[in-house]
Parts: C-alpha cells; structure tokens; sequence
C-alpha cells in the first residue's frame, strides 16, 4: 500500500480551478451569452472512455454538471454545462479567440491529475502530457509553468505532429506520480498512468 502524498492531488480538495488542466491539453473554454446571463463551458476530446468518465468524475466533485457524449469521429467527449463559474476562466485562459496561458498559473496536484486523465500517456522514455496541437503558443508557457513546480519536462513535436511534454528522470517522475495521485479504477487506466519506471 503507497502512502498519501501531502501534495498528491487525493489530498488536496476539489475546486472549480481544478479543470484548467483540461486547457493546458487539448481542451476548449468558449464564453456563452452576455452580461448576467453570460456562462462559459469547458471541453475536451479524448482517445479512450475511461479517460471522459474520469473526467466527469472530477467535473461533478467540483459541483457542476458533466456531459460525455461522442464527436463527428466517434471519439469520447466531455464537457461541463454552461456555467457562470467558468466565465473567469475563460477570460485567464483565452484572448480573443486565442487559447493562453495566464501568465501566473501553476498546475496544482487536481489540475495536473486532469491533465493526465486528459492527454497523458506512458511511453518507455517516461510520461508525455499532451498539449493542444491547434494553441502552439501555449505550449512554452506550460513547460515553464511544470518547471516552476519542479518538474522541468521536454517539449516535444511540433504542429505536423502530436505535441507534449516528456517527464522522464526517476525523480521527476517520482514527484509527478506522487502528485496525480492514483489511477481512476478502470483497467484500461492502469496501461496510461504515470509510474516510474
């Protein structure tokens, strides 16, 4: 049995902040509406079900409610309802219709959990968490924000290919697993989840 990590993201509580990983991989934030009626949604799209009902897991422990459903291509998609709470996250996350990175965010144990049940993936190198091919300005600044929280990553790919950040290094990945804490039940996590290696 592993030992609660202080910093792992079971020990830290849920908070709608928590879902900003989602936007440092693939995810999507649009505004809806305007003046008091004005709400925002959070998505992303996803290669596996288990990772959309992980994520929907994290989006009603936050107090909102999720939705899976599946896009044009058939792949898994979660997303939460329009919501007035998310409006301050779109405007940190978003000029114009830019996806960004605000320039103080640092991921914390819960949004980098949901950057892992996202976009993360194990390779034999070591942990890549994905970033959105369509925002590839954001990509700098979420390899200085993992380093800030020392754990300095490698950005890898480019535009014609699928961009990440690779955690490789057994102290680096020590301190990533520590921090996302333990794998949501399905089995098919299991073969995706940050270990070292």
């Amino acid at each position: 049995m592993s030992q609660l990590s202080f910093f792992s993201a079971e020990a830290v509580p849920p908070a709608v902040a928590d879902l900003t990983g989602l936007l440092a991989a693939p995810g999507q934030v649009v505004l809806v509406g305007a003046g008091k009626e004005q709400g925002a949604r959070l998505s992303v799209v996803v290669d596996e079900l288990w990772r959309a009902e992980a994520l929907a897991e994290m989006i009603s422990d936050v107090g909102l409610d999720p939705q899976i459903a599946r896009t044009d291509e058939n792949h898994p998609l979660v997303r939460t309802g329009v919501e007035p709470q998310l409006v301050a996250i779109a405007a940190d996350w978003t000029r114009g219709a830019v996806k960004t990175v605000p320039p103080q965010w640092l991921p914390g144990p819960r949004e980098l959990r949901a950057w892992a049940l996202a976009s993360g993936t194990l390779e034999p190198a070591g942990y890549l968490l994905g970033l959105d091919p369509h925002a590839p300005d954001t990509h700098s600044p979420l390899a200085s924000a993992m380093m800030r929280i020392g754990i300095a990553p490698t950005l890898i790919g480019t535009r014609g290919s699928r961009p990440a950040l690779r955690i490789s290094g057994r102290r680096r990945l020590t301190r990533l697993v520590e921090t996302v804490g333990e794998p949501p039940a399905d089995a098919a996590a299991l073969t995706q989840w940050p270990r070292v290696l």
